[in-house]
């Protein structure tokens, strides 16, 4: 999969079956500033090195190496897709009015396609850092029928 920026977003509107871009955008930035906030500053950096740089800097300019549980870091993402950051005047500065179990569903969308497109198995390593709660974000990446797939 390239890993242009367009195409990144595009394939996160159509796993998430979001009505815009926009849509996307958010989901992305708020899965990839929850995940690197998570994982140590190494891990983050080896997931962001094959992304744009337009995605990348959501992994790379958060406080790295937080610790929270499965629950908190639901929580978190899901803060993220219904904040109204007003510094932003852009579509996607706008609240998504996203549900929590959404929320889930997109983070397992995000993770399986950062598993597709970072090389080496960079996920895979990050996933092994985390604690055994999080396999559940996981599920999706190695997933034989994918939801979007129907789509």
């Amino acid at each position: 999969m390239a890993t242009e920026y367009a195409e990144f977003i595009g394939e996160v509107q159509h796993r998430i079956d979001a009505g815009t871009r926009a849509e996307a955008v958010r989901t992305t930035r708020a899965v990839l500033e929850t995940l690197g906030e998570r994982v140590g500053e190494g891990g983050a950096t080896d997931i962001a090195s094959p992304l744009p740089l337009e995605i990348d800097r959501y992994l790379l300019q958060v406080e790295h190496g937080q610790r929270h549980d499965l629950d908190a870091f639901v929580d978190r993402a899901h803060e993220r897709l219904n904040y109204e950051d007003l510094e932003l005047e852009t579509d996607y500065s706008r609240p998504s009015g996203v549900d929590r179990a959404d929320a889930t569903s997109r983070t397992k969308a995000v993770l399986a396609l950062l598993s597709e497109v970072v090389p080496g198995g960079e996920i895979a390593n990050v996933e092994s850092q985390l604690p055994e709660e999080f396999e559940e974000l996981f599920e999706l990446v190695d997933a034989e029928t994918q939801p979007w797939e129907a789509q």
